[in-house]
């Protein structure tokens, strides 16, 4: 069972995608924030990272960052209600760029395609 972090500053929308992926089989690790996420994922090494950028405190590129200088290889999918941050050039370090919608297919695929691309190397 694959382990996803979603990093979202929304409860409500944590709580979504602990539901939606848990229904799907992942298991699921929330943070609240830049900084949580970099301590969670450090002692429990997920699978993949689902990113907001717009939160209070280490938004999500400086986390992103940090993110990838713990561990290069972790999948980070950034989940965002704005698309013009797909433009900043910070961005173009996460594996995919899933602009935020109450349906979650968007996500759900570039989740499964992103593990099967970590699985196959």
């Amino acid at each position: 069972m694959a382990k996803i972090l979603v990093v979202e500053d929304e409860r409500n929308l944590r709580l979504l995608y602990e539901e939606e992926l848990t229904e799907e089989g992942y298991e699921v690790l929330l943070a609240e924030d830049g900084q949580k996420a970099l301590e969670i994922a450090k002692k429990n090494m997920p699978d993949l990272v689902i990113l907001d950028i717009m939160m209070p405190g280490m938004d999500g590129i400086e986390t992103l960052g940090k993110l990838l200088s713990q561990n290069n290889k972790i999948p980070v999918i950034l989940n965002t209600a704005y698309s013009h941050y797909r433009n900043n050039f910070m961005s173009w370090m996460a594996d995919a760029y899933v602009v935020k919608s109450s349906d979650l297919t968007e996500l759900k695929s570039e989740i499964k395609r992103l593990l099967a691309e970590r699985n196959k190397s």
